[in-house]
């Protein structure tokens, strides 16, 4: 019978064998497994990848550049490095050998830095003087270049649509054609003045963009789509070029608004409040009021108000998610959250011959109400937070496809998206600018630019316009700061009321004494004096208030702290003294039994 102590050295050194033997078979004959668990899937590469891998109709070289001996001091960058050079192995794997795929470091002062510059690769200078270089070149073997100059950590959910999108240009040289005509400023961003919006410089990447001017005779031959934004007043010969265009075959997207505040921004008098293609929208079998707002209480964003800074829900400004968005429509599959503002109402004109196909709803905690009185709320955004809901879920977005007929003839089919919000333009909406780089955090350009290349034709990309934000919301705390907030709401308002009421009365008491040039007496120097201290007292209790409502959050996050860093490593610790003490036992006492037999 073999010792115990060598039988365990023994098995240590099979397991050891073992673990080395499946390693060398897992790498050989299974490199192309992978099994994410990730709640997005977000190392899982979309279909849509996968057909355009498949149609590259030549060989397609990726040149990653990554500056490996400068990234050693930022371990954020050389982490997210990795994940990229692992995602490029994954899109050659799957290529079967249309994908060359090259690794560059671009060492200073090396021909490798020199053809980094030429390919467009962006340097990001460091703290140490260095640069790092980060970024990817494709080249086809036509000699067709695109390139990413930067890979930026902050875009990681664009990254594989950034990544596919690159293959796509080398494959397709020729850009599609847009059209625009809007009267919103995207070519100058009220935030960023010089500057084209996002969402539209994106565009400008992507297509072949012309900029139509609101007395535009002809729409361009060979437009792939139309896109109106928040149009101002069209005359009748507009009106009939875009009829014209889209009921032969061309396709349309369409932003009209109630009330937008993009067009409000900055120094613009001339600003349309409110957009409407009524002679267009009836006869495609759509029904919309320029007068009417959605306000939802269940998707209210939270705002910032007041001199507190209090956060209230703002029912204008909506946060929607995968609950409203058409699951089956390749143009809303994909989206995780969308941030609109002031939205309006889509609905099927009554005796319409065209399929209505709702994309984005609204909950069913939501109202129609008054564009006019809504304007009023935007100076002061609490007046909005009660919604008395009608239990209907509106239609903010539809696809409209069909014949569209006039006095019973089909005068052609239509293939349109209509939108009711042209705020989704936005930045402040969408894109977070307070870092090195814009980091998205909502779906806004994702809806904007797949609903482009859906109507282009092209539906491989939309998959990969949202991979998911890899931050997984807090759903369990934003229900407690609701609850907190609805709680304490009422006993914050009567603080707040008697603070304004006891610093107005003590202004009138010095006002007093001032303009009457007699010296306060004994007793208004004592009045002053409680109100002042009433004032304190008030104020101590509106501290230890807005403190509770943060006390659940507290604690949770203490009960959290505690099970991950105390209760779990001592339940660990706890069960392997229980099994070594029971171990121990029963081998003494099969001791014990074969002593005894003995």
């Amino acid at each position: 019978m073999m010792p115990e102590r060598k039988f365990a050295w023994s098995a240590l050194l099979l397991a050891a064998v073992l673990f080395c033997g499946i390693n060398i078979f897992a790498s050989n004959f299974f490199t192309d497994t992978r099994l994410d668990l990730t709640h997005a899937g977000t190392y899982t590469l979309s279909d849509g990848t996968r057909a355009i891998i498949a149609k590259l109709p030549e060989p397609v070289t990726l040149r990653f550049y990554f500056s490996k001996k400068n990234s050693a001091n930022y371990p954020v960058t050389a982490a997210y490095a990795k994940r990229v050079r692992d995602l490029l192995g994954e899109y050659a794997s799957l290529s079967h050998g249309k994908i060359i795929l090259e690794d560059v470091d671009p060492e200073p002062f090396t021909p490798e830095e020199d053809e980094a510059n030429a390919a467009g690769i962006r340097a990001a200078p460091t703290t140490g003087g260095n640069t790092l270089y980060f970024g990817v070149e494709g080249t086809s073997s036509i000699d067709e270049k695109e390139a990413i100059p930067y890979l930026a950590v902050e875009r990681e959910a664009y990254l594989e649509y950034d990544l596919t999108s690159l293959l796509y240009q080398l494959s397709h040289p020729e850009k599609p054609k847009l059209a625009v005509l809007s009267s919103l400023p995207l070519t100058n961003a009220p935030a960023t003045p010089g500057q084209p919006m996002t969402i539209y410089a994106q565009l400008q990447r992507d297509y072949a963009v012309t900029l139509l001017t609101p007395d535009f005779s002809a729409v361009p031959a060979g437009t792939s789509v139309l896109m109106i934004a928040h149009p101002g007043k069209l005359g009748q010969s507009q009106l009939d070029q875009i009829q014209s265009f889209v009921l032969h075959g061309g396709k349309a997207l369409v932003f009209v608004d109630p009330l937008s505040e993009l067009s409000r921004q900055g120094d613009n008098p001339g600003a349309i409040a409110s957009s409407d293609l009524a002679p267009l929208l009836k006869g495609w079998g759509v029904d919309y009021s320029p007068q009417k707002i959605v306000l939802d209480s269940q998707l209210s964003q939270r705002i910032r108000t007041g001199d507190q800074g209090q956060s209230v829900a703002y029912p204008l400004w909506l946060h929607l998610t995968q609950d409203n968005f058409a699951p089956r429509d390749p143009v809303t599959a994909s989206l995780q959250g969308l941030n609109l503002a002031s939205v309006g109402s889509l609905t099927a004109a009554k005796g319409a011959t065209t399929h209505f196909e709702p994309l984005i709803r609204s909950s069913n905690q939501a109202s129609l109400a008054d564009r006019d009185a809504v304007t009023v709320a935007l100076s002061d955004p609490s007046s909005l937070e009660q919604v008395m809901p009608s239990g209907i879920r509106y239609t903010i977005a539809a696809r409209i496809t069909g014949p569209v007929t006039a006095s019973g003839v089909v005068q052609g089919n239509i293939n349109a998206i209509v939108i009711a919000d042209s705020d989704i333009f936005d930045d402040r909406f969408w894109l977070r600018n307070d870092g090195p780089a814009a980091e998205p955090f909502a779906d806004n350009e994702g809806l904007v630019l797949g609903a482009v290349e859906n109507l282009s034709g092209s539906d491989d990309l939309i998959s990969l316009r949202t991979r998911g934000d890899t931050e997984r919301p807090f759903t369990v705390v934003r229900a407690m700061q609701a609850d907190a907030e609805l709680k304490f709401r009422e006993t914050v308002t009567n603080l707040q009321g008697r603070l304004t009421a006891s610093e107005q009365e003590i202004a009138q008491l010095q006002q007093g004494g001032s303009d009457s040039g007699i010296a306060l007496t004994p007793a208004q120097t004592a009045e002053i004096e409680r109100v002042r201290r009433e004032i304190a007292g008030t104020r101590a209790v509106l501290r230890n208030v807005q403190r509770s409502l943060r006390a659940d959050i507290d604690r949770l996050g203490t009960i959290l702290a505690f099970i991950n860093i105390l209760l779990m490593p001592l339940l660990v610790t706890v069960f392997a003294i229980w099994f070594g003490i029971r171990r121990r036992s029963r081998a003494r006492g099969g001791r014990k039994n074969a002593g005894a037999k003995a």
